[in-house]
């Protein structure tokens, strides 16, 4: 099958609350390639699943919090010359239940909004975190990395 163009499905989802995002330190796998990054939660689509049955499980799988109330607000799209390429489906979250839990994954911690672009994150996280909370409608952001640097951003088409 060489030829066959390959990515992974992932969900990406900021949990709101009192204008903070929940978000996840990455500090507990040494092999992670989001290590030392604050990032959402989120994760890879098990077999058959729907980006809202993923963002769904992997909510509660990472947080113990079970969602009431999201919004599907973007795909974004990751090429990397050192990581496998990734369409990862971007929501945001207003309601939810439940008590949140440890994750295997990182420390959780309640970020706010406006702290959050001068953390340590991605450089294409900074893009499209701005695009969540201008309000911005369903978008496609194409995030082209060489290494860790962030070599291209397509928004809807259109370099940026």
């Amino acid at each position: 099958m060489d030829g066959i163009y390959r990515a992974i499905n992932s969900t990406q989802v900021y949990i709101e609350r009192d204008g903070k995002y929940l978000m996840l330190h990455r500090v507990k796998r040494e092999t992670d390639v989001n290590k030392d990054k604050w990032i959402g939660v989120g994760g890879k689509f098990e077999e058959g699943e729907s980006p809202e049955e993923c963002m769904l499980r992997e909510t509660r799988e990472e947080t113990g919090l079970t969602v009431t109330d999201y919004r599907y607000r973007g795909i974004v799209t990751f090429v990397s010359d050192s990581a496998e390429n990734e369409y990862m489906h971007l929501f945001t979250v207003t309601g939810f239940t439940g008590d949140i839990k440890e994750c295997d994954e990182g420390d959780l911690e309640w970020i706010e909004k406006s702290a959050l672009l001068s953390m340590s994150i991605w450089e294409g996280d900074r893009i499209f975190l701005r695009l969540l909370d201008s309000g911005a409608p369903f978008f496609s952001l194409k995030l082209r990395y060489e290494g860790d640097s962030l070599a291209e951003a397509v928004l809807n088409g259109k370099k940026i």
